[in-house]
């Protein structure tokens, strides 16, 4: 392993003799210059991990020495080391962007803290990091083959998550792919629960997790009941890891009330989902009740043009006598517009954003060469998401939204998980695109590769034809036509997909914040 190289400039550099010995025997290799020219000629030759300058040197001093310093190593870390304690003196210092202060007299333990951490921290929390999730990989294979209820695959999936986060970057471990394997299994094991479990939970509501349709009924509309205004975003493909990823940001402006997991309907897509969540009803239910405002997947049209309408209708049924605010954010514009006139909603008890930038990044990402290469994996997908939120008019939005008294929720639709291994499916011309789940009356493939449902009435899906059936994608599949296989094999390969079944799509967050004042 390379030793780390410490440059330590000090004017009266002989007498650290025995700081230097204790650094030396401890690993480090210490290079040692009595005056500032001499550091910044050798900084100009020569890199370093850490450099410990001394602030007071005859001469050019330390301050001075800094900011040339800089100009050749500006990402090495730079330790001011001084006997004055002026508070002046620390803000200039710190001004110029040292990375940590030490006052003489200096011990060598002191010194070697600052070292590791300003140049081994990372090292240090990636072992411990990788020995933790060592220690917990054969807990949640146990909670794997355990589990038997929704509420422990929700526990299984926030375990996963968190180790998903916490492991970024350590690829070089090897745990990164340990992890991937055990979520694979962990996802097999959720698709054999879904296949014995969902059709249960519509005749057997006490046994079921929350779903798609009650999301209106049972989290928003009782706060609106209670006299809240609430302001609900939904994100369009926001899965667990992006909640988890982008609340740091939002803490410093809300608290969370309630951070939960819900269960989006099967398939896992917005025609399915979000008209579900508006409307209150299953699918099935939609189409019979309110048809003119259903279009089934063989049908010519936008199937999401019908929500506000859904949302009403839902509303109307609940007996609440209200007016709504509802707004679909596909561009930067609309955002920039919305600010704008953001007192308006001031005027409404409920306002609806839905935001489909994540959704348009995964299409993206599909057909863009340059967004396959910065959403490469899922790690690279989580920070493409995040620099989007960080910089985004939505996230301007929702901090002014903390000044308003207005409560925040945060959710989505379904998520979406990259997808790895093709399914061939032959269908006719009128079988659905989507590349997770299909339905139509012809339909051919293996059905020890996939989860069939023969009576689609069953699980509340609406069917064009009487033999219409739906079929799903497990785990990390996707169908393929075997027409021009190969290249569509290869086309969608690595995509981010949803209309399946995986905990990344079906375990979706549902997050309750309130502003600070």
């Amino acid at each position: 392993m390379k030793s780390i190289g410490i440059l330590w400039i000090d004017d009266e550099i002989d007498l650290l003799k025995p700081q230097i010995l204790f650094l030396e025997e401890k690993g480090y290799k210490v290079f040692t210059v009595s005056n500032a020219d001499d550091a910044i000629e050798l900084v100009r030759n020569k890199s370093f991990d850490i450099i410990l300058l001394d602030e007071q040197m005859p001469g050019v001093n330390g301050l001075e020495a800094l900011s040339k310093i800089k100009n050749y190593s500006p990402a090495t870390p730079i330790i001011m080391v001084t006997k004055s304690e002026e508070e002046d003196i620390m803000e200039e210092a710190i001004g110029a962007k040292i990375d940590d202060y030490l006052i003489k007299p200096v011990n060598p333990k002191q010194i070697l803290l600052t070292i590791k951490k300003n140049v081994e921290t990372k090292k240090i929390i990636a072992e411990k990091t990788i020995s933790n999730y060592q220690t917990n990989f054969q807990e949640i294979s146990q909670l794997i083959n355990q589990a038997k209820t929704y509420s422990d695959w929700m526990e299984i999936y926030e375990k996963i998550v968190y180790w998903d986060l916490e492991l970024e970057g350590q690829s070089e471990s090897g745990m990164n792919e340990v992890l991937e394997m055990q979520k694979s299994e962990a996802n097999n094991e959720f698709s054999k629960f879904i296949e014995d479990n969902y059709i249960n939970w519509f005749s057997e509501s006490d046994q079921s997790p929350l779903l798609s349709p009650n999301i209106m009924k049972n989290k928003v509309f009782p706060l609106l009941e209670h006299g809240e205004r609430v302001c609900l975003i939904l994100i369009d493909n926001f899965r667990y890891d992006h909640w988890k990823k982008l609340s740091p940001l939002l803490r410093e402006y809300y608290s969370i009330e309630n951070e939960e997991m819900y269960f989006s309907i099967l398939p896992t897509a917005t025609q399915y989902s979000r008209n579900s969540i508006f409307g209150g009803l299953m699918p099935l239910e939609i189409s019979e009740i309110y048809p003119r405002l259903w279009l089934h997947d063989e049908e010519e049209g936008g199937k999401n043009l019908k929500e506000k309408s859904l949302l009403k209708n839902h509303i109307d049924r609940q007996g609440l006598d209200m007016k709504f605010y509802y707004e679909k954010l596909g561009s930067s514009k609309k955002g920039t517009k919305l600010l704008q006139n953001l007192s308006n909603l001031k005027n409404y008890p409920l306002s609806v954003l839905i935001v489909n930038y994540i959704d348009m990044l995964s299409h993206a990402r599909t057909e863009i060469e340059v967004i396959k290469e910065l959403a490469s994996g899922e790690a690279a997908y989580r920070s493409l998401t995040l620099s989007w939120f960080s910089h985004s008019s939505l996230f301007t939005l929702i901090k002014e939204l903390a000044n308003k008294d207005i409560k925040l929720i945060i959710t989505t639709d379904h998520g979406n998980i990259q997808v790895k291994n093709p399914r061939k499916v032959i269908g006719d011309k009128k079988t659905s695109v989507n590349l997770r789940y299909k339905n139509g009356k012809n339909l051919s493939y293996n059905p020890s590769e996939i989860i069939e449902i023969n009576e689609p009435e069953s699980i509340h899906l609406p069917k064009t034809h009487l033999s219409t059936k739906y079929i799903f994608c497990r785990n990390q599949d996707y169908f393929v036509y075997p027409n021009n296989y190969n290249y569509y094999v290869n086309y969608y390969k690595n995509t981010f997909q949803h209309g399946g079944i995986s905990m990344e799509e079906m375990l979706i967050p549902f997050i309750k914040l309130k502003p600070k004042k």
